[in-house]
């Protein structure tokens, strides 16, 4: 597996498959290009590769098979697919063989060279810088491991025998592979080793699955190199699903970056039509955000509850303004209108569709109380959506530590006893629980 240059996100909030990849692509890999780190882990590979081309030659090979090999891993690490925050390519079959083709102690020079084969078009018509060239070369660490292995234990022909050598020359692969990307990226993201590991599995998973095809290939291509060849229609096959797949990301991404557009947008006419209401849900949205991440709620959820707190409020723009304005309390026939306001916000976001016609629902139910007592629909407990229930608490304490048209703001210590007494009436517990620590922070 190559890990790409545009390595994983720093993962500080959790977030989906979409969003690791326009966080990646946004940071792109010039900061890792930059770092001393990156230039102690290239020059390391360097010093080991070469120092391992003065172990002893268990097996010989020609020019021409080195030359096959490298032609066509440099062709299958041009397939790229796109998972998170980095790239698999379908090099492992290949690879896999060239266990058996290479000698073990030329293996990750040639895995090296291989690379930068391939990377060379882009390197010539400058869409790669010449500084990521240390990327690549420490994209080659995990070809260390297996050589390692191979040299030590299975520096022969391939054996059905050996299946538990070759086994743990996988495993020697994803450890060196997942350090050496730990050690570039944690210097710059901050990383953490397990999220670090999150975001490469998809990619050693696609390994893991082509590496019993490199085997059979292995068994083939021994003593016949130029059968390696034969693997390329089946590069093209994964060609064509790798553009497939990344177009339907481009496309995902563009929806995704519409649907928060919108919102913003809509959050901006909040604004507009009353600088109270904008500004009260933007700062609803900070705490909305910061309670979710504390109940560890899923990305999509997440993104869902963002755009409910930002837009909580977006059907007051239809309530007359000496409503919302009215210096005093609501009579009940005034009441009854302004509790209309998640139906409309409802039916605005519902014509807009996909993600904010499912805000839109979160939204009708931002008033719903943990007993049953709210609006529109009297909704209780777990019925209430949970994103509602965050934002129903978050709101409730904004309101409170914030002037209104008929009160000045409660303090911070005061308007905290009020979640508490509420939690199990009003508000859902654990929201509370949450929320509250958010608050003490």
């Amino acid at each position: 597996m190559e890990v790409s240059a545009a390595t994983s996100a720093p993962s500080v909030v959790p977030l989906d498959g979409d969003a690791l990849i326009e966080l990646s692509r946004a940071n792109a890999s010039r900061p890792l290009a930059q770092r001393r780190s990156t230039s102690f882990l290239a020059i390391g590979f360097f010093a080991t590769a070469v120092g391992m081309l003065a172990l002893p030659a268990h097996r010989g090979t020609s020019v021409l098979t080195v030359l096959i090999c490298m032609f066509c891993y440099a062709v299958a690490s041009r397939v790229r697919f796109e998972f998170g925050g980095v790239f698999a390519v379908p090099t492992q079959p290949i690879f896999v063989a060239m266990w058996f083709l290479v000698p073990p102690r030329m293996l990750p020079v040639v895995i090296c060279a291989s690379l930068l084969l391939a990377e060379l078009p882009d390197f010539v018509r400058r869409r790669t810088p010449l500084d990521h060239l240390a990327l690549y070369v420490i994209s080659s660490w995990f070809s260390v491991g297996p050589a390692l292995v191979i040299f030590l234990w299975a520096a022969h022909a391939p054996r059905w025998q050996s299946v538990p050598v070759y086994a743990a020359a996988l495993g020697a692969q994803f450890l060196f592979d997942y350090v050496s990307q730990y050690l570039m990226v944690r210097p710059v993201f901050g990383l953490s080793p397990m999220a670090q590991l999150r975001s490469v599995l998809p990619a050693f998973a696609v390994d893991a699955m082509l590496a019993p095809l490199g085997l059979l290939v292995a068994f083939t291509a021994y003593g016949r190199p130029w059968t390696l060849l034969l693997v390329l229609p089946v590069l093209l096959l994964f060609s064509t699903f790798a553009r497939e797949r990344q177009q339907r990301i481009d496309n995902a991404l563009e929806l995704s970056s519409a649907y928060r557009g919108t919102a913003m947008l809509l959050g901006d006419v909040i604004e507009a039509d009353d600088e109270y209401t904008g500004t009260h849900s933007r700062d609803v949205v900070d705490l909305v955000i910061a309670v979710a991440d504390r109940l560890e709620l899923a990305p999509r959820d997440r993104r869902r509850a963002e755009f409910a707190a930002l837009l909580h409020d977006i059907g007051k723009v239809k309530i007359p303004a000496e409503i919302i304005n009215k210096a005093g309390p609501l009579d009940d026939g005034e009441w009854e209108l302004m509790k209309t306001h998640t139906l409309i916000g409802e039916a605005m976001l519902g014509q807009i569709g996909g993600l904010l016609g499912e805000v839109g629902q979160i939204v009708r139910s931002c008033h719903e109380r943990w007993d049953g007592a709210g609006y529109p629909d009297r909704l209780a407990g777990e019925a209430i959506p949970l994103e509602a229930r965050i934002v129903c608490a978050c709101d409730a304490w904004s309101a409170m530590t914030t002037d209104r048209s008929y009160r000045i703001a409660r303090s911070h210590e005061d308007a905290a006893v009020e979640p508490r007494a509420s939690a199990g009436s009003h508000f859902d517990p654990r929201v509370v629980d949450s929320l509250l620590v958010v608050l003490a922070r």
